[in-house]
């Protein structure tokens, strides 16, 4: 089963943590002094975020699948949409080791398509997505890329 996945960054981790964890009901399921993560089912998403220097805002949004055989069916569709996917393959991203690949859509807009296969103990790196933007899309920000 799919899971929206949606990452915001915010200036403020602590107080952040504390609006989103009245908002959902919930405390994080992952926290970190640059990021939490809540894992939620109602509505079924994966809701992230961060500080990073650059400022708030909505960082890219995504769709995270539970095997790959789900992660096959998204990456299918990724090939037939007309816009250039970067295929980051294994990495560390957010705490947590994925597969993943990345789009964006016509106004620019980045979404990432991962599988995770485990934690992690560091943020890990951020590919360069500025390959992703095709004319008219606008440019899309190298530090957009792994959650922040």
């Amino acid at each position: 089963m799919k899971r929206m996945h949606v990452h915001v960054g915010v200036d403020n981790v602590d107080r952040s943590i504390a609006f989103y964890s009245t908002l959902f009901a919930a405390e994080p399921t992952v926290r970190k002094p640059d990021y939490a993560k809540w894992m939620l089912e109602d509505p079924r998403v994966n809701f992230a975020i961060s500080t990073r220097a650059d400022g708030g805002g909505v960082r890219h949004l995504g769709i995270q699948v539970e095997s790959a055989e789900e992660l096959k069916e998204v990456y299918a569709r990724l090939e037939a949409a007309d816009a250039p996917v970067l295929e980051e393959g294994q990495t560390t991203c957010c705490y947590a080791k994925s597969e993943k690949s990345w789009i964006a859509d016509p106004q620019g807009v980045v979404w990432e398509t991962f599988h995770t296969t485990g934690e992690a103990t560091q943020y890990g790196g951020n590919p360069a997505l500025e390959s992703l933007a095709s004319p008219g899309a606008g440019t899309i920000a190298a530090n957009t890329a792994c959650c922040g």
